[in-house]
């Protein structure tokens, strides 16, 4: 495995459980009424703890990812005396160290009350999805375009994170409608979830345009260059998962209490959507090795 294709993985295990952390996370803490929140967490319990340790681990292993591809390839990112210099003398190794500690910290409090963990799991995720923006080609550009282009970054990461994070604790959250105790919470949920994915959907749009025009000074319509590809195919899945929602919350969730089959198409709706941002996810982990221009 090249070192290009191990810091493919690395991003690709990383971007999707601090997206996943993020979103469902955030989602349980502010939208969800809290009978139902703790329910729902409690059973993503397993799968935010191994998403927490793919994270760590993730993380430990792209400092040596990241020195090898600096150096001379995997001798180099196995040299401590190459690791070490790019965590002290370099912005990567700057970001990966708070990604570390962040890293950490969101260890630690997998151990915390319920209530307690969804809001320091949202705060942690949140910190390291923002961190992204410090590297790649978020910090191409120097000065007031420089920050700009870093913070228009940071909202693209977060509303999509809020966005397709948040699809796993919905689609648990569908399961709920019918119960005779929970399902007014189910209700309320579902009806906050889709006013604060409306948000979502329009940010990722909007930040995404400008990410494309800082990055390539368009649209990626050269698509003789592999990054200029991608980022196309990219934008075709968002638009598809964009389509996705507005079917099933403008045909699908009215027909909530009518139709015996709507609960379980809203779900199926919601599991395709999840599919498609995996590969949005593995296509965002591709991009960041690859220049948007023509070598």
């Amino acid at each position: 495995m090249t070192p290009d294709t191990a810091f493919i993985l690395c991003r690709f295990v990383f971007d999707g459980a601090a997206l996943f952390l993020w979103g469902s996370a955030v989602y349980l803490w502010l939208l969800v009424p809290r009978g139902l929140s703790s329910h729902i967490a409690a059973k993503l319990r397993r799968a935010h703890a191994v998403a927490v340790v793919l994270a760590v681990i993730a993380t430990a292993a792209l400092l040596p990812v990241r020195s090898a591809m600096l150096g001379n390839g995997w001798a180099d990112g196995l040299d401590a005396e190459t690791t070490i210099a790019v965590l002290t003398g370099t912005s990567i190794g700057t970001a990966w160290a708070w990604q570390a500690a962040l890293s950490a910290v969101l260890l630690a409090v997998t151990w915390m009350p319920v209530r307690r963990k969804m809001a320091a799991t949202a705060i942690i995720s949140g910190l390291l999805l923002c961190g992204l923006a410090l590297t790649g080609h978020a910090a191409m550009n120097d000065g007031g375009l420089g920050l700009l282009h870093r913070a228009n970054d940071m909202v693209h990461v977060l509303a999509g994170g809020a966005w397709i994070g948040a699809l796993a604790p919905v689609a648990l959250v569908l399961s709920r409608l019918g119960d005779r105790t929970e399902g007014a919470e189910a209700l309320m949920a579902l009806i906050r979830f889709s006013r604060a994915g409306h948000v979502a959907v329009a940010l990722v749009i909007l930040s995404g345009l400008t990410n494309s025009l800082l990055i390539t000074g368009g649209l990626p319509l050269d698509w003789s260059v592999p990054y200029q590809r991608l980022l196309s195919l990219k934008i075709c899945l968002v638009a598809i998962m964009v389509l996705m929602a507005i079917f099933n919350r403008y045909e699908l969730v009215p027909r909530i209490g009518r139709s015996p089959t709507a609960d379980r198409a809203l779900a199926a709706g919601t599991v395709a959507e999840m599919i498609v941002a995996t590969g949005i996810i593995a296509l965002v982990a591709w991009l960041g090795t690859l220049e948007p221009f023509p070598g």
